[in-house]
């Protein structure tokens, strides 16, 4: 597996409740919530614990100036939970306010900064902007939101934030957010309002960058504290250098689009392999795998906690499931009731053993089944016993015939052997193969000549659609045979050209060529041998 790297996403993964019953069963969790209540009091008035157990008197999360600050404390708290149990990131990512979060666990801002960064900029967010906009996650690429604000149809609003390929967020005022959220609906474009009433990521944050300014100046920034983990900004798509984030980078986060698909892009060509979203609820992993996943990778994806399962247990079965994907994690945290590590404890604990390793952990030997091919015969079609074609159709009103296939390095893996410049190629023998097999079904066992017009390219993901025609007899008696083939998409049938890879005529053997003479002994009577150098051959 590759390096981990903890996610801290922005305002969204909250829930009424978050975190409390944690408060109760980790140690860890409620030291850190305490510290962060109490490097948050120099600006807040409320307790951070009493909103998460729902005290009364306590301010609700409805309020920017609220959530804000306590999910900064869940994320920095849930963090040090991980770093308990033996994962430490290698790297960190912070979606919008989440990169406060990730700043402070990298050690990029001390916690005091940190505290003061994400309290007085979400207090100037409630006082200036509030109230006076929106913003609306939709399930379309970057490309295409640009393309419908630019053409007017998304009127009023700004891309805010890339999360994925697939996925955006835009913000503007309330208005012109709700008339873009029925013209999805109207297209069948899933959209969905995030609980906020102000536009982050917009020319409305404009309003608040002197304010903003005054209220963060004199950052203490200077080296990287404690651990000196590196951040990867979603601001800018760099890697950050120390004293970078000063007040005037926490205006660039508020007002400059989130580039978080760009930034997990950037890590998982890095080879970081393990992203653990810290959190209340999950929210971005599904971001994270799709970017990894469109650029034919692979990674290891988790939340910590997620709604109504704020509990030790789930931060547990998060462990798990790194562990079951080769993560190194520290259990005896977890087993601290019943096992020390101290042989000589008295205190009626056992003394914690290793289990022992074989030659065969975490090695898989069992082979894959190969892909079940579908009943021809029940899709109206006739089978066909081969390795290459697998059905065949007679064309209506007429002697022409159609044989069907699908190619793919995950159905033929030999196939992969045959490359040339680093592209898989089908052999022009096996579309040799593939014409002659059409030849047989009809009768015509003889392939009078084939002519290789166009490559046969397998991709490394999905597969390759052919098609195998046999048209009628011409003047000659000859039948004309082609051979095409189709690359998957996943786009309309419609969208995919065919392309003419051979074709040629098939006929039937001569009466006089099934008595042919036959070759009884090599070298034939009579040659002579000859001595031929293979480098000048094939010179």
């Amino acid at each position: 597996v590759g390096r981990p790297v903890f996610v801290f996403p922005g305002q969204g993964a909250q829930w009424v409740g978050m975190g409390a019953r944690l408060l109760g069963e980790s140690v860890v969790f409620a030291e850190g919530i305490a510290e962060c209540e109490r490097v948050l009091s120099r600006w807040v008035d409320w307790s951070v614990g009493g909103v998460l157990r729902g005290e009364v008197g306590a301010p609700s999360l409805d309020r920017v100036d609220v959530v804000q600050p306590v999910s900064f404390a869940v994320m920095v708290a849930l963090a040090g939970v991980w770093r308990s149990f033996g994962v430490e990131p290698a790297a960190v990512v912070g979606h919008s306010q989440g990169e406060v979060a990730a700043a402070c666990v990298a050690g990029l801002l001390s916690l005091e900064d940190a505290c003061r960064v994400v309290a007085l900029r979400s207090r100037l967010i409630g006082e200036r902007l509030a109230g006076l906009g929106g913003m609306l996650s939709v399930a379309v690429s970057e490309r295409e939101a640009v393309g419908r604000i630019e053409a007017g149809v998304w009127g009023g609003v700004e891309v805010a934030a890339v999360n994925g390929p697939g996925s955006v967020v835009v913000a503007g005022p309330a208005l012109a957010v709700e008339r873009v959220r029925a013209v999805c609906e109207g297209q069948g474009v899933r959209a969905r309002r995030i609980p906020v009433d102000y536009a982050s990521h917009t020319t409305q944050v404009e309003q608040i960058r002197t304010e903003l300014a005054q209220a963060l100046e004199g950052l203490a920034l200077g080296a990287p504290q404690g651990r000196g983990v590196p951040l990867l900004s979603t601001v800018t798509g760099q890697w950050v250098s120390p004293g970078e984030m000063d007040g005037g980078y926490w205006f660039r986060n508020l007002r400059r689009p989130v580039r978080f698909a760009e930034a997990v892009d950037v890590l998982a060509s890095e080879g970081y392999g393990v992203f653990v979203e810290v959190s209340a609820h999950p929210v971005l992993t599904v971001g994270v795998e799709e970017v990894v996943e469109a650029a034919g990778g692979q990674a290891v994806v988790t939340g910590t906690l997620r709604r109504d399962q704020d509990t030790l247990g789930q931060v547990l079965t998060s462990l798990a499931q790194l562990h079951v994907n080769g993560v190194t994690v520290d259990w005896k945290p977890a087993l601290g009731a019943v096992a020390t590590d101290d042989s000589a404890a008295a205190d009626g604990r056992v003394s914690m053993l290793d289990l022992p390793t074989y030659a065969f952990q975490r090695e898989r030997y069992w082979l894959d089944a190969p892909p079940a091919a579908a009943d021809a015969t029940g899709l109206g079609l006739e089978a066909v016993e081969h390795p290459l074609l697998g059905a065949a159709v007679d064309t209506a009103g007429s002697q022409a015939i159609l044989l069907t296939g699908r190619l793919s390095l995950q159905t033929h893996p030999w196939l992969a052997d045959h490359q040339v410049m680093g592209a898989v190629l089908v052999p022009g023998a096996a579309l040799v193969e593939m014409a002659v097999r059409a030849g047989e079904h009809i009768g015509c066992n003889r392939l009078e000549e084939l002519t290789l017009e166009a490559p046969l390219v397998l991709p490394e993901q999905g597969g390759v659609q052919v098609q195998v025609a046999v048209e009628e007899a011409d003047a000659s008696g000859f039948r004309p045979v082609s051979v095409h083939s189709r690359v998957e998409t996943g786009e309309s049938p419609a969208e995919s050209a065919w392309t003419r890879n051979a074709s040629g005529l098939l006929g039937v053997p001569q009466q006089d060529e099934q008595h042919q003479a036959v070759l009884e002994q090599w070298p034939p009577a009579g040659a002579q041998p000859m001595a031929l150098d293979p480098d000048e051959l094939y010179a």
